[in-house]
């Protein structure tokens, strides 16, 4: 049976670049190990971690605004082959999402881009003139992406052996307990390979579509496992 959706990470899967919010730390001069480091070792929530983001870049732009966070963001570029991989798979009727603990600007742009009607994406509520306030958007709490997954299930009437999912780090590996296939795309680390169905290691989304379809590889370049 051919799947019939695709839950798909951003940052890294996605984009070309590992992480939505360091590309805007980045664009300051500036980083958030301190925040990241406590964020994971459990001693602050999704929330504050987020505060802290903000914190960082109100240093920089203490009026920082969605158009701001639009602009430092429109440079990153998609990763080769999405255009095709999604082309192919919408021509197949298989819905597509973005669950994604990313920035939403981002991913709203790119959701447009690829045709992606469903996207989850993380941001900041906006003031009246448009800048960002320190209440944040968790649509995606970033430890508990497999639970987006099943409530998208839920809203599509979909069970798990009708889905799949990709990602390329530990936190997306969540994901593919609740999906048939997992597919881990240029995966960062071992957790996810070892609860993947499939690995891709080709920098090149076009090779994640016969693992989508359980179909053999017919280019052994891609470096496909699974």
């Amino acid at each position: 049976m051919p799947v019939k959706f695709v839950a798909f990470d951003m940052d890294g899967t996605l984009l070309d670049v590992s992480s939505s919010w360091a590309e805007v730390h980045h664009f300051f001069g500036d980083q958030n190990t301190e925040a990241l480091r406590l964020f994971l070792e459990d001693r602050i929530d999704d929330q504050e971690f987020m505060r802290r983001d903000l914190a960082l870049w109100r240093r920089h732009r203490p009026e920082i605004s969605e158009a701001d966070l639009v602009s430092i963001l429109a440079p990153v570029p998609l990763m080769p082959g999405a255009h095709e991989l999604f082309d192919e798979l919408h021509a197949r009727g298989i819905r597509t999402a973005i669950v994604s603990g990313g920035l939403d600007v981002i991913a709203q742009r790119i959701g447009r881009e690829l045709g992606i009607s469903r996207v989850l994406a993380n941001g900041f509520v906006l003031d009246g003139r448009g800048r960002l306030t320190e209440e944040g958007i968790i649509r995606v709490p970033i430890k508990r992406k497999g639970e987006v997954v099943v409530g998208l299930q839920e809203e599509f009437g979909l069970a798990p052996e009708d889905c799949a999912a990709v990602g390329n780090s530990e936190i997306d590996a969540a994901m593919f307990d609740h999906c048939r296939i997992g597919v881990a795309f240029l995966p960062e680390d071992e957790v996810i390979r070892r609860r993947a169905t499939h690995v891709v290691t080709r920098k090149d989304l076009r090779a994640v579509l016969a693992p989508l379809l359980e179909e053999p590889d017919a280019d052994p370049a891609t470096g496909t496992t699974g």
